[in-house]
């Protein structure tokens, strides 16, 4: 019965989300899903890549790369900059740097990259050379947690865990219960999900909770994650907004939490989100225009790039259970003023 209320939540929350989309004014203004992808796309470079520079030096960042190809899975638009960028990705110099090149090995990296192969319709056992299924499986430690394996230390989370069962129950052995039990039992007393396991205080987050409530979902826990749900929901200012764990409103935390509130049927919560959202999209006459900042301070090209592909995903009706950039659009929107 869980099951089949679960479908049927989803199902009424697919239908209504489209009938919002569809009343949603966005002809004459750059304050769309489109326009923000557009921009985000723009932002690459060599059109592939997002890069962190550090005293003059450019280094590769894998991670915001990532961020970016889900978002334009999500918002259907800007295929060929995913491809250029999958295949950057799969460079043996970029894929090991980021993952581990075997004595090194990092189980949210692993897992959050085989999880974008899989949304591109890529084999994640064969990506770049590497089975990063099999590294992934390799990374479970007997109490369930997915751990890295580092000279330096173990630093897996909430979201390791997380990505870890997104991109293994798209396997055909499925993702390990063992994973899943792992992940449920974190839960905070309060209902949320901490970003750090094992603390000696559980202190919920509104990102950590949003990536673990879309996590057992997809899984089938559905019992597992409403207590996250109804944490999340209750965490919503006035405003639509989420705030990260200094309290500061932004539309990254927004972002992940407005796409969780939609996967677990709470359409209406996901709208007032998406609103906020909106509200800090840069409009014209901008040079940036369809870019989404950080905060209500405004538009920072220092972390504009990060808040406009976290809250991509979130403007849409995507969820992580089900993302794939299959039908996509290969060109990047460009908004024009009018």
């Amino acid at each position: 019965m869980a099951v089949r209320r679960h479908r049927v939540i989803t199902l009424l929350t697919g239908v209504l989300a489209v009938v919002l989309l569809a009343a949603t004014p966005a002809a004459a203004t750059t304050r769309t899903t489109d326009s923000a992808a557009g921009w985000l796309a723009g932002q690459l470079v060599d059109g592939e890549r997002f890069e962190a520079v550090f005293d003059g030096v450019a280094y590769p960042d894998q991670g915001l790369t990532i961020d970016a190809v889900l978002a334009f899975a999500a918002a259907k638009v800007a295929d060929t900059n995913a491809a250029k960028a999958t295949a950057w990705l799969a460079r043996p110099e970029i894929l090991t740097g980021y993952v581990g090149d075997g004595t090194e090995a990092y189980a949210g990296a692993t897992a959050k990259l085989a999880f974008v192969a899989q949304v591109r319709g890529k084999n994640p056992a064969s990506f770049g050379g590497v089975d990063l299924v099999a590294r992934l499986r390799g990374l479970q430690a007997p109490s369930g947690r997915f751990s890295d394996r580092s000279a330096w230390g173990d630093f897996s989370n909430a979201f390791s865990q997380s990505f870890a069962l997104l991109a293994l129950k798209r396997t055909p052995a499925g993702a390990p219960a063992s994973g899943a039990a792992y992940l449920a039992a974190s839960r905070c007393p309060d209902g949320g999900f901490p970003l750090q396991f094992e603390q000696p205080t559980c202190a919920s987050e509104v990102d950590a909770t949003a990536f673990a409530v879309q996590a057992l979902i997809a899984v089938g826990r559905y019992a597992d994650a409403a207590p996250g749900v109804t944490w999340l929901a209750s965490k919503q200012a006035a405003d639509g907004s989420f705030a990260d764990f200094a309290g500061l409103a932004n539309a990254n935390s927004t972002g992940l939490a407005a796409q969780a509130l939609l996967a677990a049927g709470r359409p209406f919560a996901w709208l007032k989100a998406r609103s906020f959202l909106l509200t800090l999209q840069v409009g014209c006459p901008s040079a940036d225009r369809g870019a989404i900042a950080y905060t209500a301070a405004g538009f920072d090209p220092s972390t504009a790039p990060r808040a406009t592909a976290q809250a991509v995903p979130g403007l849409t009706v995507s969820g992580l259970a089900t993302l794939t950039a299959a039908g996509s659009r290969p060109t990047a929107p460009v908004p024009a003023c009018r």
